[in-house]
């Protein structure tokens, strides 16, 4: 042993009881994180977030399964995690069908049942959606994909801790988590794996999280996701509620103070705390900085690429003209909303696009 190391921690026998704690609270947080989406601790695998997830999920499917096909069927509003990764193997030898939604952001179950092929091994289609916050009929897609004999993934990064989510009542075969979006630690999220899904390992080296993938654990970090699980699960009867009812409290607010705002997203099956609308005449970008400076938080919503000016992939999918898409906004509400805040954004949102729209050639 190491002279600095007998002096820190006495003797040897120190140095395996800290490796024997700290494998205990990596196993205490895979229950925490399986016990939040009602799965097996044994079907959970900690990632570095949810990209790393999706690309696991993605790419671990096919490569396991290349005896029974190379093709993969998504939609065309995934997160770039997922599209941009079908579009790398689309290039490198394996197949990637990109199936359309319709104009609040939702596909088709029928859809996808048409784009599947003999050669089909993986469906992916997210829980809910990053920007304008439409709810998937993933429940009814599984079905679809269990007739057909093919695996179903989904990014549910936006769901998890925001909104009730049970991988049995789902009926999906992998689902993606991220630490961050339920008040945990950025850089660490998991990859639910169902039990029997074949799934080639991802990053190779040691043993880590049994084979399946190599790499040092995070250890504070996996500790961080499963306070984070812990404490979303317990929230999760009285947030939910809540932050519903705040929401449509915001959108009606606007909506029926400010002509020409249409909410992007489906009306209903929606995230509990996203709020996406396009104002009319104006930029996305100069009313987040209006609101900035009234100590309002809010955001484009990816509503364009700061570098190229393009237009939102999730808005031109549902047809929204790309002008109209540069207009959006996105509120996103937390645990610590309350109703005055929402309040207070009603009340001060109408005269910034007002003053907007006075300096707008378009309203003219």
């Amino acid at each position: 042993m190491e002279p600095y190391l007998a002096g820190k921690f006495g003797n040897p026998s120190a140095l395996y009881s800290l490796g024997r704690e700290s494998r205990t609270s990596i196993e205490t947080a895979r229950g925490k994180v399986a016990s939040l989406i009602g799965a097996n601790p044994e079907e959970v695998y900690f990632t570095s977030g949810g990209s790393e997830s999706d690309n696991m999920a993605l790419w671990g499917v096919l490569l396991a399964n290349e005896g029974r096909g190379n093709h993969i069927v998504t939609t065309t509003v995934e997160h770039h995690a997922v599209l941009e990764t079908a579009r790398f193997l689309a290039e490198h030898g394996y197949a990637a069908t990109f199936v359309e939604v319709d104009s609040n952001g939702v596909v088709d179950p029928e859809d996808i049942r048409k784009a599947i092929r003999p050669e089909t091994v993986l469906v992916s289609v997210m829980h809910a959606n990053n920007e304008v916050g439409t709810i998937e009929p993933v429940k009814e897609v599984a079905s679809v994909c269990r007739e057909a004999g093919v695996y179903l993934h989904t990014d549910a990064v936006q769901t998890v801790g925001n909104m009730p989510v049970d991988v049995d009542d789902l009926g999906i075969d992998l689902l993606s988590v991220s630490a961050h979006k339920l008040y945990g630690p950025k850089g660490i999220g998991a990859v639910y794996v169902r039990k029997g899904t074949r799934l080639a390992r991802f990053i190779h080296g040691g043993e880590q999280e049994r084979g399946m993938r190599a790499g040092t654990e995070n250890i504070a970090g996996i500790v961080g996701l499963g306070a984070a699980a812990e404490v979303a699960s317990a929230e999760m009867d009285e947030k939910v509620p809540r932050m519903t009812a705040l929401r449509d409290r915001l959108i009606e607010g606007i909506t029926g103070s400010i002509e020409g705002v249409r909410l992007n997203g489906h009306p209903e099956k929606r995230l509990p705390n996203n709020v996406h609308l396009r104002i009319s005449y104006i930029e996305g970008e100069a009313i987040c900085l209006q609101l900035d400076t009234a100590g309002i938080f809010a955001s484009t919503g990816s509503a364009c690429s700061s570098e190229a000016l393009e237009p939102s992939h999730v808005l031109v999918a549902m047809g929204v003209d790309p002008r109209e898409a540069q207009g959006s906004v996105r509120f996103s509400l937390g645990r610590s909303t309350t109703e005055e805040e929402i309040d207070y954004c009603i009340e001060t949102l109408p005269p910034i696009v007002a003053r907007l729209r006075s300096m707008s050639p378009l309203a003219r």
